[in-house]
């Protein structure tokens, strides 16, 4: 096929995790076709990876029809706490969701995520699917792009979109810059299998007993398995700990006695990082491709999702709905200042984790003594910030008007009861979102 060749699908995916498949069905909502290409040669099975999303995430995991489900299957929980070397310090609070309504947070795996939605594409008659394709180039003119496959030709479509990890090969391709900064730090998961008496919470330690001048986090999730997120030292050998033993001591700390089994382990180390532009042409970036932030405070995978969102409305009405094209400079506008606030919180989190320099240590240990008598200190204490969705103030979609109460120009809108809506679709009653209201 050359460049000038008719137009195969609407819009070519480039990646095929969760932020590519959620792009794919969204669009597919809408009656946009699209070819999802995704460099493995199969689904990997191993790791659970992300684990937190967020009440905004599981409606759009609602849109594309498997939000129930998600929702069934997931640890639901309301609680945060943290503390310093064993003594509560605070807690954060949301409140319990009425029966039927999305929670405020639910803990279940990326991969069991990403095996819904591979159902749900697998039933899509617009979305085409493609393990084994991997892009290693990407040409534009003036009707569309062309994906050229390793060793299995071209895929052309109307436009394309990143959302292949934060290694991109379609960033590297478009020549965007990924500037940012990695932690030298190394932390551990370790999800395991045991029944503990923890209750569902989020608990942040600093500095606990079992793991002195460092931290910890610790998750419920399915099946009674726990996410054990630590920070380890300098030179830690995963491989080693296991064959020597020390990995089982490193569990034994906090579950006890009781029998456990490891459901998954990996070691990494923290980055930060924003492509300078979210878009080049007909090419998007999205996910991991454009942002990669700390994970305390759950903004990775739930931002890459907003992306999807974000850009798969706009993709279709200028596709199916004749809206201009400059509509999709918003997007590039929108998430791209989402991606920075992210950056910032996160950043301001990693200072407080894992100090740089010896004035910040003594800054972190000063303000951790001081908390444990002083209520006003503990709001310098920083375990992560919970992720939010971001209120697109300066958008160029967003209009500033008079006085609005709770309903902020740029913001998400909170969901209300509509009695009227018995007068429009003969529901009784539904959210202010609902389309049929």
């Amino acid at each position: 096929m050359t460049r000038s060749g008719a137009v195969t699908f609407d819009v070519v995916i480039v990646g095929g995790g969760p932020v590519g498949l959620v792009t794919a069905l969204l669009l597919a909502r809408f009656g946009v076709s699209s070819a999802v290409l995704e460099a493995a040669d199969g689904r990997a099975a191993a790791g659970s990876r992300a684990i937190c999303f967020q009440r905004d995430v599981l409606d759009v995991f609602g849109r594309v029809g498997c939000g129930d489900a998600l929702v069934a299957r997931g640890v639901t929980w309301t609680t945060g706490r943290t503390y310093y070397r064993g003594t509560e310090l605070f807690s954060v609070s949301f409140p319990e969701p009425d029966e039927g309504a999305t929670p405020p947070w639910i803990n279940i795996s990326q991969a069991e995520v990403e095996r819904r939605l591979c159902g749900l594409v697998a039933a899509e008659p617009l979305i085409d699917l493609r393990y084994g394709h991997r892009v290693v180039g990407l040409e534009q003119d003036g009707g569309g792009v062309e994906a050229i496959v390793d060793g299995r030709g071209r895929v052309r479509a109307a436009y394309a979109v990143g959302a292949d990890g934060a290694h991109s090969d379609v960033r590297r391709l478009l020549g965007i810059g990924f500037p940012g900064r990695s932690f030298a730090d190394r932390f551990l998961i370790c999800d395991v299998r045991a029944e503990l008496p923890f209750p569902r919470e989020r608990r942040f330690h600093f500095d606990p007993v079992w793991n002195p001048g460092r931290q910890v986090l610790v998750h419920p999730c399915p099946d009674s398995v726990w996410r054990i997120d630590q920070q380890v030292p300098d030179g830690f050998d995963l491989d080693a700990e296991r064959a020597s033993g020390a990995l089982d001591a490193r569990i034994r700390r906090i579950v006890g006695d009781v029998p456990y089994e490891i459901v998954w382990t990996t070691a990494y180390r923290f980055h930060q990082r924003c492509a300078e532009t979210f878009r080049a042409g007909r090419a998007f970036l999205a996910g991991d491709a454009a942002h990669v932030f700390a994970p305390f405070g759950a903004r990775g995978l739930n931002s890459g999702v907003q992306d999807a969102e974000n850009l798969a409305w706009k993709l279709a009405f200028v596709l199916r709905h004749g809206a201009p094209g400059r509509l999709l400079g918003s997007y590039d506008a929108e998430r791209r200042a989402a991606a920075l606030e992210n950056l910032r919180v996160t950043g301001r989190t990693m200072e407080f984790l894992v100090p740089r320099t010896p004035e910040q240590r003594a800054r972190r240990v000063a303000a951790l003594e001081r908390a444990l008598h002083d209520p006003d200190a503990r709001a310098e204490i920083d375990s992560g910030r919970l992720a939010e969705p971001y209120r697109y103030a300066d958008s160029p979609l967003t209009t500033p008007s008079g006085p609005s109460g709770p309903f902020l120009p740029g913001a998400l809108c909170p969901d209300v009861r509509a009695p009227w809506a018995a007068n429009r679709c003969g529901c009784g009653g539904c959210s202010a979102r609902a389309w049929c209201c």
